[in-house]
């Protein structure tokens, strides 16, 4: 179910957000444009994509009606623009700013202390630098309450593929080019630094645990082979062995 699609409409007027602003894209959305609004089907990531989001919209669904929520790092605001009106949502992002979404870098938020219930922070930690990367869990821990959660979405460098090409050949299997996934790292990594900010974990899931030979082949048709995607994250659910690693933390 998309998310606030049965609640009862309402208007949350958030004053932290100018009445109207132009839409500004930098960096690869001044090149591609709105892309995860319409994700191509046949991008290669496109079924671990949209599980995420199904995931994501299970759990934004639950929180109670008028919950102040960070998406940090939301891109274009597609979840900030699906959920205003049930939820007091509001976005930041380094590359976009619109009505909805305001430009402003992870790792120094433009908000005070205790400022939100819950926060997202999606496919975004492994774009930043090993040195920026603590530092905007910092920043996440500090505009969430005491006692709120933050989920974050990470792929994991040593997925189950990654693990078997280092036995075969030395190396993990990179998430993304360098250039793209700096930070990229191990998700034990990622709980380790998280745990040392101050995050207790409440939950992990994986998604697409990437069994050799299948991988390729979900990967060259994943329109069409989606229903195997679904197929292995239901019947291999090791976090470990997953590309993609939702993680729910509580803030201490």
């Amino acid at each position: 179910m998309r998310g606030g699609a049965n609640a009862l409409p309402i208007t949350l007027y958030n004053p932290r957000m100018p009445a109207s602003s132009p839409v500004v894209r930098r960096g690869e959305y001044a090149d591609r444009g709105d892309y995860h609004r319409e994700p191509d089907p046949n991008w290669e990531f496109y079924p671990t994509y949209i599980a995420k989001l199904n995931a994501v919209r299970t759990w934004l669904d639950r929180l109670p009606q008028g919950s102040q929520v960070l998406d940090a790092g939301c891109g274009e605001g597609v979840l900030v623009d699906e959920y205003t009106g049930r939820l007091a949502i509001e976005g930041v992002d380094a590359n976009y700013s619109s009505d909805r979404v305001r430009q402003a870098s992870l790792t120094e938020l433009p908000y005070p202390d205790g400022s939100f219930d819950r926060a997202l922070c999606l496919d975004v930690l492994e774009h930043l630098t090993f040195e920026q990367q603590p530092m905007a869990l910092a920043e996440l821990h500090r505009v969430v309450r005491p006692g709120g959660e933050v989920l974050v979405s990470v792929p994991n460098l040593a997925h189950l593929q990654s693990r078997v090409h280092f036995l075969l050949l030395g190396r993990l299997i990179r998430t993304a080019a360098e250039a793209k996934h700096p930070g990229d790292r191990p998700v034990a990594e990622y709980l380790d630094m998280a745990a040392r900010t101050g995050f207790r974990l409440v939950e992990r899931q994986g998604i697409f645990p990437t069994v050799p030979v299948l991988t390729r082949m979900i990967r060259k048709s994943p329109k069409r082979l989606m229903p195997l995607h679904r197929a292995l994250t239901r019947l291999l659910p090791v976090p470990g062995w997953c590309f993609l690693n939702l993680l729910r933390f509580e803030r201490r």
